[in-house]
């Protein structure tokens, strides 16, 4: 009895890391998990972030991987549902034992993911949203990469209505938090500018018909329009101003920044601006090492890249370097050690500089203006500045 007291001691003497391994790290891999909507509205977005970390862990893995450990990535599919988004965090978090989410897709989703993450000390890292619950409340365990949808409309919104002489500014929003971020931005910007929305209205998540949104922004003549939309509401809603007859200025958000906007709407959605990062990348891209990229994507994958697929891409390189740095002993203390003290430097697509710190868990607040000019997403202007 002497002996087994003794050995319960000394086990309860050690440090808490000297008895569990770090979950999700072994000696020779480092398991991530991601859930993306591979089966609802936004599908074709979670199969090009998919995609985006395939390309970035197989480059590794055939560099030898991070400090010797090879990347597994696990993605579940979450058909953009909240709650289909907690089961799969739960079979990832407690089944496949990630050491990390990467690049979950979706506001609400990632909202209803967490708290089965933090219960389990998993971080969230660089979900692709760019909500400010990503990073606030302040929690360690929160890493976000993404100017906020809140501050890409406050800050670029300004600027665009006195270029276009605008007087009647409107919105129509996702009924939802994402949706809610967009127009509270745009609320935010025009109380500066000493003004209100003529109109708002909003649409439940997975409408496809926007024609009564539109007649209410036509009827007190809008000119300008804040959208809180995604790929085929921001079409519909556009398709159905055109039918009309009514043309305002559209504004989006980054969440609309995508190539199917155009190519699955078509001339229409020639003019629509939206606020963006990284530059979708064409393959006929004027810039050398952004088309060999693609190129590389294309070759791989027998279909075009997009800018989903370079935030996939970037999740992981940035994984990538905060691993490289926190060296063999890789546990979640290290991680967050090594991108508290980091620099992410911007990249060829773009990306403004990125850094974090004990108390900031937002990399970049930044963000620029392209639009659509004869089918083709075109930068427009230069980061604007707070």
């Amino acid at each position: 009895m002497k002996l087994i007291s003794r050995i319960a001691l000394l086990v309860l003497a050690l440090p808490l890391g000297a008895l569990a391994q770090q979950q999700g790290v072994s000696k020779d891999s480092i398991t991530l998990g991601s859930i993306q909507d591979l089966s609802g509205p936004l599908a074709g977005f979670g199969k090009q972030v998919r995609l985006g970390m395939m390309l970035r862990v197989d480059e590794a893995n055939e560099q030898g991987g991070v400090n010797g450990r090879k990347l597994q990535l696990h993605v579940e599919d979450s058909g953009y549902d909240p709650k289909k988004a907690v089961l799969a965090a739960q079979k990832l978090v407690n089944q496949d034992k990630i050491f990390m989410m990467v690049g979950h897709i979706g506001t609400a989703q990632n909202l209803a993911a967490m708290p089965v993450q933090f219960s389990k000390n998993v971080i969230n890292f660089f979900p692709v949203t760019a909500a400010r619950e990503m990073y606030e409340p302040f929690n360690k365990l929160k890493y976000s990469f993404a100017a906020t949808y809140y501050d890409q409309i406050r800050l670029a919104a300004p600027k665009l209505i006195k270029e276009k002489n605008a007087k009647k500014i409107c919105t129509i929003y996702q009924d939802d938090e994402f949706g809610l971020e967009v127009m509270r931005g745009g609320e935010a910007a025009l109380k500066a500018m000493g003004t209100d929305y003529a109109e708002k209205t909003s649409f439940k998540r997975g409408a496809t018909d926007f024609s009564s949104q539109v007649a209410k922004m036509k009827s007190v003549g809008c000119d300008f329009v804040i959208l809180g939309t995604i790929i085929r509401e921001t079409i519909g809603t556009i398709g159905e101003s055109r039918k009309t007859g009514f043309n305002p200025t559209f504004l989006g958000s980054s969440a609309a920044y995508t190539d199917l906007i155009h190519k699955l709407g078509g001339k229409a959605m020639d003019g629509l601006y939206a606020t963006m990062t990284v530059q979708n990348p064409y393959l006929d891209e004027a810039s050398q090492p952004i088309r060999f990229w693609a190129n590389k994507y294309k070759t791989k994958f027998n279909e075009d890249p997009t800018v989903f697929s370079v935030y996939g891409y970037n999740v992981i390189d940035a994984f990538i370097g905060a691993a490289r740095k926190a060296g063999t002993n890789l546990n979640t203390e290290s991680f967050i050690k090594a991108m508290d003290t980091m620099v992410i430097p911007p990249d060829i697509f773009g990306s403004a500089e990125a850094t974090f710190g004990p108390q900031k868990r937002l990399g970049s607040n930044l963000s620029r203006l392209s639009q659509i000019q004869d089918g083709k997403w075109k930068v427009v202007s230069d980061y604007v500045k707070p």
